[in-house]
């Protein structure tokens, strides 16, 4: 028997992930650390988008990649539970409980339990 298409979802590898959107999958995400480790480089499907420069300076544009307002949203709310939880050194019981508080508080748990995740 042939399993469904997922809808919706995330999919992790290492530390890059990929947002399931009405069946089409969006990245991969990630981040890397700048070569003096004083920021954190965000990249879409390779390209640089943003960067963190301290927990209270964030600059982010994804816009030349003409993403879904949803994919969006989801995206930056995985990237900054990932880097909240680096910064805090989590456990990944406690990393993937906060992805879910915050993914759900914004209306996102759609993206959470699929054969994606």
């Amino acid at each position: 028997m042939r399993s469904q298409p997922v809808t919706h979802g995330l999919r992790f590898e290492d530390t890059a992930f990929v947002v399931v959107h009405r069946r089409i999958e969006y990245g991969p995400f990630d981040y890397q650390w700048s070569t003096d480790l004083s920021s954190v480089i965000l990249t879409y499907a390779g390209q640089r988008y943003g960067e963190v420069c301290s927990p209270e300076q964030l600059q982010a544009d994804l816009r030349e990649f003409r993403l879904p307002r949803k994919v969006v949203q989801v995206a930056m709310l995985v990237a900054g539970c990932q880097l909240h939880s680096i910064r805090n050194g989590h456990d990944e019981q406690t990393r993937e409980q906060l992805l879910r508080t915050v993914l759900t508080s914004f209306g996102c748990d759609r993206f959470l339990d699929s054969a994606a995740a």
